[in-house]
């Protein structure tokens, strides 16, 4: 299962478990993962989860700003609209900084080199 995890000075002090079909982060307390901090937007990002189309077992995991007014980041670039999250990607949102891990991603990516080769 891929996870975030929030991190405070490179330590592990959040860890949240990602499932489908989404996951919204915010300030309000409807958002699945509550940050209460003021540098968060009320509906300040959504994780999207999608099943690989040829390997449905796992995941294509996507972030997406929404509209936040301190923006998200994903390894220290600002996103605007939905990227690919990556195994080990840093996620900055306003001034808080998590840890995205999908250990199913290198599998997944070890069984296409496989199928390509």
């Amino acid at each position: 299962m891929a996870t975030l995890s929030q991190l405070n000075d490179d330590v592990v002090v959040n860890k949240f478990d990602l499932s489908p079909p989404e996951v919204t982060i915010g300030r309000h307390p409807s958002s699945h993962i509550q940050i209460e901090d003021n540098a968060i937007s009320a509906s300040h990002a959504r994780i999207t989860l999608s099943p690989n189309q040829y390997f449905p077992q796992f995941f294509e995991i996507f972030l997406e700003d929404l509209d936040s007014t301190n923006g998200t980041y994903i390894n220290e670039r600002r996103i605007l609209g939905k990227q690919r999250l990556h195994n080990n990607d840093l996620v900055r949102l306003g001034f808080n900084s998590f840890r995205f891990v999908d250990n199913k991603e290198a599998e997944l990516e070890k069984t296409v080199q496989m199928l390509q080769g």
